[in-house]
């Protein structure tokens, strides 16, 4: 029994360090697909805002037709850099919170050319589109509650990785 719960913890460690190991690659690796488009996100307001992308999917084939990304809370006169695969795409949204729920900016950009990068400086606060706002809003929200869940199950999986291999490293008594 003790050789089978070894060679368990073994292959349970294995496992979930290339899944680890597969979900950071994929996760860091956007920048370099070859239709990457770099967008630059310019905070020029005196409060620190919370930014994300929303990339609206034009393609049949694509399993969602919004993409939201979080590109985080940015400072006054501070910018963050963000990579988007562009290839089902030639549009994305940037919605601004300050706060949790205060939508405080939103605006539309076409992409009518993929192979130059975009710098989106945020000067105003401005909302173009209510109903595109809404929307926003929505997909915003769907996103905190998956990346909440995500964050979960990440941490149980640790936890689980981290006991696995101490019980695999320690000294038999």
């Amino acid at each position: 029994m003790k050789k089978w719960s070894r060679i368990y913890r073994i292959s349970a460690i294995t496992f979930a360090v290339a899944i680890f190991g597969y979900y950071f690659i994929t996760k860091s690796l956007a920048q370099f697909k070859p239709n990457a488009l770099t967008v630059q996100v310019i905070n020029k307001l005196p409060f620190p805002l919370d930014f994300y992308i929303i990339k609206v999917n034009s393609a049949d084939s694509t399993a969602s037709k919004y993409e939201t990304r979080h590109v985080g809370n940015i400072r006054s006169d501070f910018y963050r850099i963000d990579h988007l695969d562009m290839k089902n795409s030639d549009q994305f949204w940037i919605a601004a919170f300050m706060g949790k729920k205060n939508l405080v900016y939103f605006s539309q950009h076409a992409v009518p050319n993929k192979n130059e990068d975009q710098i989106v400086e945020i000067r105003n606060y401005i909302n173009q589109s209510a109903k595109l706002s809404d929307i926003s809003k929505d997909l915003v929200t769907a996103l905190k509650v998956e990346n909440m869940k995500t964050a979960i199950w990440i941490t149980l999986d640790f936890l689980l990785l981290f006991l696995n291999l101490v019980l695999l490293i320690r000294r038999a008594k």
